[in-house]
């Protein structure tokens, strides 16, 4: 393995780095974007109770903020949860796209790894064949054995960068469907609450009359 990576130059040296780059990232987002880390099991069920008890104040809302992605997005509902539906809808989206933006951290590095792998694959056995053929410019063609294994070397870079280039194209594309299937659970997630929540919030805003805004405790 050694030697196929010394046969292929010096262009070997970034696509190595590019790989252990990628290695880097496809661990971290395996770890981060894990089902149990980006939605608990039973989270959204204890917030509704939460809601349905009343058990709403600040330590409990902070604590659920620090959960996770779903514990976040739920908190910000919670938040403006006196306030009309569709204000908490608008809030949901600017938290929901922060929360998206978080979850799909590095995943454009991911893809630009895919998609420059070949691309410095085909750079090196460029560069391999240009040494061969100024070889043979200056000493002639010489053995045609020999010039069969110059050719071999120069495609090892083209071999390696596909052999960097496709793990992570598939694992930027497995982890940009997985952030999608979370983001539809987690709006589902968020209809429940606001339904959980909506029923005492208008029975509030109705009982004040004509006032402009309710009142939120201090």
């Amino acid at each position: 393995m050694l030697e196929l990576v010394m046969a292929g130059g010096w262009p070997m040296i970034p696509l190595l780095l590019l790989s252990a780059l990628a290695l880097a990232l496809i661990v971290e987002r395996a770890w981060t974007l894990r089902r149990s880390a980006v939605l608990p099991p039973g989270l959204g069920m204890e917030v509704r109770s939460w809601a349905r008890r009343g058990r709403l104040d600040p330590a409990h809302i902070d604590s659920l903020r620090a959960t996770a992605p779903l514990g976040a997005l739920l908190a910000a509902a919670l938040d403006v949860r006196h306030r009309p539906r569709d204000e908490i809808r608008e809030r949901l989206e600017a938290v929901g796209r922060h929360l998206v933006h978080r979850m799909e951290r590095y995943l454009n590095t991911l893809g630009t790894i895919a998609a420059a792998g070949p691309l410095l694959g085909l750079f090196g056995t460029v560069v391999g064949m240009i040494e061969m053929f100024l070889g043979i410019v200056d000493h002639g063609i010489g053995d045609v054995n020999q010039l069969a294994g110059g050719i071999g070397k120069a495609l090892i870079s083209t071999a390696a960068g596909m052999i960097v280039a496709i793990p992570a194209l598939v694992a930027h594309r497995w982890f940009r469907g997985r952030v999608s299937e979370y983001v539809v659970e987690m709006e589902h997630e968020a209809i429940q609450l606001l339904d959980a929540i909506e029923p005492p919030a208008a029975a509030a805003r109705g009982g004040k009359g004509h006032a402009s805004a309710p009142a939120t405790s201090g």
